[in-house]
Formats: C-alpha cells, structure tokens, sequence
C-alpha cells in the first residue's frame, strides 16, 4: 500500500521516516508523495576517448566523471543526449518497513527530462540523499535550477519490517551519501 499524504506528515512526525530540510511541507507534500529538490551538485561523464567502461575496475568508472558544482543562483544546462548525476536537495531516512520509488515530477517529464534510468527503487534502511540519474531525451537544452521541485518520493508499507535493513550491517554501498555518487559497482562481490 502506498502512503497517503496523512501517513506522510504522521510518520514524519514520529521521527521514523525522515526528509530533511522540509522547507515547504504544504507545497512538498501531496497527495500519495513528496515533491523533492534538486541539489546544486552534478557529476558528469567525459568520455571523448574512451573506448569503453569497464564495472569492475573502480578507476575506469570515476576516472572518466568530473563534479560540478552550480552557484545558488546559477543552472545546471542539461544538453539534449546527454546524460548526468543529480541528486536531491533532502536527505532521506526510509524506516525498516517502508520501501520508496522516487519518480520524476510531469512538469519535469514534459520538458523531456527524466530523473531517473534504472535506480528509483530506495530501500528500507537507506539514508542520504538520493543520486538522480539525469537524462534529456529532448532535442532542446534544458536548464535545472537548484531549488526546484523535480521529483517525487512515494512510499509503499511492506508486510513486516526487513530483517536485514540497508546500512552499514550489509556493508551498502551508497547509506549515507551526500550529493550525486558514481557507481560503485566495482565493490560488487
């Protein structure tokens, strides 16, 4: 089941699900989600000579990514194509029964941008903010300001709590991120 905008504020206010800062809650909280903001980080892939990547050696994955950071009254300029690393403005501290999906805003969606490729599932247990995995499928550049509403969070209830919940117990490697995060897949056992 998915929770309400009441179990939203209810659980937020209970302190075991987290969203921090929640600067605006009757602009970010609707009916079934939570509107998150983009933050002002992005990590970008320069790959003009790269003949490919390979997922197990850790250098070729970060080797080929710079961070750019955006002034608060700047823009990220998303060319159409192109593909960069985001992530939200809020931290967030899913409980052990609850599993999340963040999902790109229609406003966001109608400009032709996607927040997400594969990565929308967050786990119970997880807590930083969330990497978003930016793509324009348009033929337009499009600016991203940091500060906007560009995704939401829904949570859904599970039939018990995880017993294993994601964290530092299972050595998961993105709990506690900060900002847009590469991958790590050559941690991978």
């Amino acid at each position: 089941m998915i929770l309400s905008d009441r179990d939203i504020r209810e659980r937020l206010a209970r302190g075991d699900l987290g969203i921090e800062p929640l600067d605006d809650p009757e602009l970010q909280i609707q009916p079934a989600s939570v509107d998150l903001r983009l933050g002002a980080s992005f990590v970008v892939y320069r790959l003009p000579h790269v003949p490919c990547i390979d997922p197990h050696d850790a250098r070729s994955v970060e080797g080929y990514t710079e961070r750019i950071d955006i002034a608060p009254d700047g823009a990220f300029v998303l060319q159409p194509g192109e593909f960069a690393l985001g992530s939200t403005w809020e931290r967030v501290r899913v409980p052990a029964d609850l599993v999340a999906r963040v999902e790109g805003r229609s406003s966001i969606g109608r400009l032709a941008v996607v927040v997400h490729a594969t990565a929308g599932f967050i786990d119970p247990g997880f807590e930083g903010q969330i990497t978003l995995e930016l793509s324009n499928l348009g033929r337009c550049a499009v600016k991203l300001y940091p500060g906007m509403r560009i995704s939401q969070v829904v949570f859904h209830t599970m039939t018990s709590p995880a017993e294993r919940p994601y964290g530092a117990d299972r050595g998961s490697k993105y709990q506690g991120q900060g900002g847009p995060v590469p991958s790590r897949i050559a941690r991978d056992r």
